[in-house]
């Protein structure tokens, strides 16, 4: 499919334009369609640029959500109705921000997880069950684009034009395989799920840090992130247009004094990482200067089990249930033709295998998996073969 059937809408950008769409989507029936495209890769944050929206009886709308950023008489208009999304959870953040927000949901690739398709992108699943080709080549392209290419713009409605479509056909496959309870129950949890908060000390996930070593170097990364990020803010760049990860690792581990020093390394020779080579140099010298009680420690305490290739040494009954628990969740997945990770969470595995509870009754790890967040259908399936998995273990220790 190369052109969206009614032909790509103009983009709306004013006012009016968004009160004749906000009445026609509201006059429309059945699921809407939904889409975002951010400027991942070149703008900073994950704000969206363009809201692609589709629906029977309304068409296909395209929102510029930077001249419209207050979409909530539309989300008004759209309350009782489903939202359909590809991969919702990449797009709900965004569209949150400007006032849209899904009360029902259908997200389209975890009904293709949960049917155990290998391939869930958007236009495999399109390709598979509908039999339709889309478009492909600009789903990383610079959405902040102004004014937007024809291209991209028909790009971006053929990204709503069949999801209605695909909607229906996975429904009614979810139906058949008796996973549909599982994928609503799937669906509710998304929305029920609060926004995520920062995570602490997020400096520390930049690529490469495994290979610094020492405190006083890791306060190096942290002091030029921290610089980094506040200059990516400023311009509305990308963090990584601004200093790549690798460059930030190269100053932590040579820590460079002089501009010459700093121009040596092979990360710092990019004209974007010299434009602001002074900020980068007062940053290591900051590090530098700081008191050892200053300096980050080498790791954060977890709320968690310790990484799984310890568990042997530090724990080995720990790890001999851990093991069982991986192949009964395999073996169930298998069964039911999805990931493992559809599942069960591999987190709440390593949690229960690591803490289990008292007693390896189905009741007692279901109580567990439901605290860790698991939900009902997930523990309707897992929690007894679990159970028995455990005991039987629990009876080899014994002999």
């Amino acid at each position: 499919m190369l052109e969206p059937r009614e032909g790509v809408p103009p983009v709306v950008t004013d006012a009016a334009a968004l009160e004749r769409v906000i009445e026609a989507f509201a006059a429309g029936t059945g699921p809407v369609a939904v889409d975002a495209e951010r400027a991942s890769g070149y703008r900073y944050g994950q704000r969206a640029y363009l809201i692609q929206l589709r629906r029977a009886g309304a068409g296909t709308a395209l929102v510029d959500p930077i001249a419209c950023p207050d979409l909530s008489a539309l989300d008004e208009a759209l309350a009782g109705a489903e939202m359909v999304l590809h991969a919702a959870n990449q797009d709900l953040p965004c569209l949150a921000e400007v006032g849209l927000a899904p009360h029902r949901l259908f997200d389209t690739e975890l009904a293709g997880r949960l049917l155990g398709y290998p391939r869930v992108g958007l236009g495999s699943m399109v390709e598979n069950i509908l039999g339709f080709t889309l478009e492909k080549g600009h789903s990383a392209a610079d959405w902040s684009t102004r004014p937007l290419p024809d291209d991209w713009l028909r790009y971006a409605a053929l990204d709503v034009e069949l999801l209605v479509e695909l909607r229906e056909a996975l429904h009614a496959l979810l139906k058949q395989a008796g996973k549909l309870e599982w994928a609503l129950e799937e669906f509710a949890a998304i929305l029920a799920t609060p926004p995520r908060t920062p995570r602490p000390d997020p400096w520390r996930r930049t690529s490469g840090i495994h290979r610094v070593r020492n405190r006083r170097a890791l306060a190096v990364v942290r002091e030029v992130w921290e610089t980094r990020d506040r200059i990516a803010q400023e311009r509305d760049l990308s963090p990584g247009r601004v200093l790549q990860d690798a460059a930030i690792v190269e100053l932590a581990l040579n820590t460079p004094k002089t501009p010459a020093e700093l121009q040596a390394l092979p990360a710092l020779r990019s004209r974007g990482a010299r434009r602001h080579q002074s900020a980068w140099l007062r940053a290591v010298s900051r590090a530098r200067g700081l008191p050892d009680r200053g300096l980050p420690e080498a790791n954060l305490p977890g709320d968690g089990p310790p990484p799984a290739h310890r568990w042997p040494e530090r724990d080995p009954e720990a790890a001999k249930r851990l093991n069982a628990a991986r192949t009964v969740v395999a073996a169930l997945a298998d069964e039911h033709t999805m990931p493992t990770e559809n599942l069960l969470q591999p987190d709440f595995v390593r949690r229960l295998a690591w803490t289990p509870p008292d007693e390896s009754t189905p009741e007692a790890i279901s109580a567990a998996l439901l605290t860790l967040g698991a939900r009902a259908w997930q523990v309707n399936v897992v929690a007894t073969p679990l159970a028995k998995a455990l005991l039987r273990l629990e009876c080899k220790g014994d002999l």
